[in-house]
């Protein structure tokens, strides 16, 4: 099964090797035909603490780190 890839943007990096990213989808709902946003924020493990608040980001699934950290970034986004 091919692992999920998914691009946001960071809102946080307190944490040490952890940054919050923001992930925003939209989908049409299935009766009403509206298009709907939907917002989630993931953790993702930023191993040398390069990403800062307001980057757009790259995170990809891996094993986890924690127990809320399922995500790994991939890569910065221009």
């Amino acid at each position: 099964m091919p692992k999920k890839i998914l691009s946001g943007v960071v809102v946080s990096d307190k944490p040490n090797k952890t940054i919050t990213v923001l992930v925003e989808r939209k989908y049409q709902h299935p009766i009403l035909k509206k298009i709907i946003k939907v917002k989630k924020k993931y953790n993702a493990h930023d191993e040398n603490n390069k990403f800062k608040t307001g980057d757009k980001v790259s995170i990809i699934e891996s094993k986890p780190f924690s127990k809320n950290k399922k995500f790994q970034v991939m890569e910065s986004q221009k």
